[in-house]
């Protein structure tokens, strides 16, 4: 379970592919507090730490990752969102974000905010999927690539998001731009809330 609070980027310094698995070596300031099947959220999807090397861990993505998220696009150098496992003993700052990616999106526009920017996303548009609950709603929260975020402008397929410099700098947002594709995780409480009334249509 994450917040969607990151602590920081990691750098990408080796991709392997085994079959229709991913190894992906990174190194970050916190390897050396790392462990042995951890759990580490990279751009939002929760992998598991399975070697550590010096300054280096690995962490494999299998098909189905790969199918659903954007870590199959990635690139030695290429900056990765990450995020330890949230401890519960104190605020829960973001929300609460699984790890579990729901679908990619592509970044249509960015825009100045004087200051901050506005970013809008567009993702497929799939009707079965958003009587599940996989959409987004006004002031919602949304994560893309791991960051919690506060939904603006919500359509059937797209909404915005406004980053604040400090997000732009201390992610991986000022690498993102038209045309780039993120990871998304809808609130799982609107998720639960959809399979409830669902159930009561029925019932």
């Amino acid at each position: 379970m994450f917040s969607g609070i990151v602590e920081e980027f990691a750098t990408v310094t080796k991709l392997v592919r085994e079959q229709g698995n991913l190894h992906l070596t990174l190194t970050c300031s916190f390897t050396g507090e790392l462990k042995i099947d951890q759990s580490v959220a990279h751009n939002g999807v929760c992998l598991t730490v399975v070697e550590i090397n010096g300054n280096e861990y690995t962490v494999t993505a299998m098909h189905e990752t790969l199918e659903r998220s954007n870590i199959g696009l990635l690139n030695v150098g290429d900056k990765v969102n990450v995020e330890r496992s949230m401890l519960m003993n104190g605020r829960l700052d973001g929300h609460i974000v699984q790890g579990h990616v729901d679908v990619t999106a592509e970044c249509v526009s960015v825009s100045d905010a004087d200051g901050s920017w506005y970013y809008t996303f567009r993702y497929p548009k799939n009707a079965e999927m958003a009587a599940k609950g996989y959409l987004t709603v006004d002031k919602g929260s949304v994560t893309v690539n791991g960051v919690s975020l506060t939904v603006c402008n919500p359509t059937d397929d797209s909404f915005t998001v406004a980053i604040i410099p400090y997000t732009y700098e201390h992610t991986n947002f000022h690498t993102i731009k038209a045309g780039t594709k993120v990871n998304i995780e809808f609130d799982i409480i609107g998720k639960y809330i959809a399979r409830i009334a669902k159930y009561e249509k029925l019932s």
